[in-house]
């Protein structure tokens, strides 16, 4: 596949992802979450507490911002990966003000109950969700599609995918977020994700190295 079709198919993935974070969000907005959905999310509620507030506060700047840091300063030395490094700090950037922008867009109250923290911030969409596949999930398959070793590279993907479904749940046990919010936030993460990939294919033509749609060897 040449540069210019990986990165347009991957535009193309971006605004489909896109569209139904912004259906959804237009579905849901000033309204409650469907009763079905309620039932199911009150079962969850107040479960693993502990857990749940160290898996949220992995999306905190206090816990993102080194992480950076330290991605940053590997650039430096690990040239391979510089490419990958930088697109996923530029997703997770976008991951997180595009979920600032759209809460005070959609403006959907907060679920009423909550433990921990109380969040005075709008619920939709969920910026840990974002955060946590614009920039955790998007990690995960960096080193899924990467030239490491198959079971290394297939046990990173797993606990990263498996990290980012964790945040998610996380904010249901905290009382924080509704489903339909989480969902809206993967999807906007997941759409920051393809894009930063799309600019990188259309710049450098490779990204993450053998299999990736797209792609060529690794950057």
């Amino acid at each position: 596949m040449t540069r210019e079709r990986g990165a347009a198919a991957y535009l193309v993935t971006g605004a489909i992802g896109f569209v139904l974070f912004f259906l959804l969000g237009t579905a849901v907005g000033h309204r409650s979450e469907p009763a079905l959905l309620l039932s199911w999310e009150h079962s969850l509620f107040d479960h693993a507490t502990p857990l749940a507030w160290r898996l949220t506060q992995s999306c905190y700047p206090m816990v993102v911002i080194p992480i950076c840091i330290v991605l940053l300063v590997a650039a430096l030395v690990l040239r391979a990966w510089r490419v990958r490094i930088l697109l996923s700090i530029v997703s997770l950037l976008i991951s997180w003000r595009a979920a600032d922008f759209f809460q005070h867009y959609f403006a959907r109250p907060r679920p009423a109950d909550w433990v921990v923290k109380h969040e005075l911030t709008f619920s939709y969409p969920s910026s840990h969700a974002a955060i946590a596949f614009g920039f955790y999930a998007l990690w995960a398959a960096l080193f899924y599609y990467s030239d490491l070793p198959r079971p290394l590279r297939l046990a990173a993907a797993a606990l990263l995918t498996i990290f980012a479904l964790a945040i998610c749940w996380s904010r249901l046990a905290l009382g924080a977020h509704y489903l339909t919010d989480l969902v809206g936030g993967a999807l906007l993460g997941l759409t920051a994700a393809v894009i930063s990939v799309a600019v990188a294919v259309a710049f450098f033509g490779r990204v993450a190295g053998s299999g990736a749609p797209g792609q060529n060897r690794a950057a």
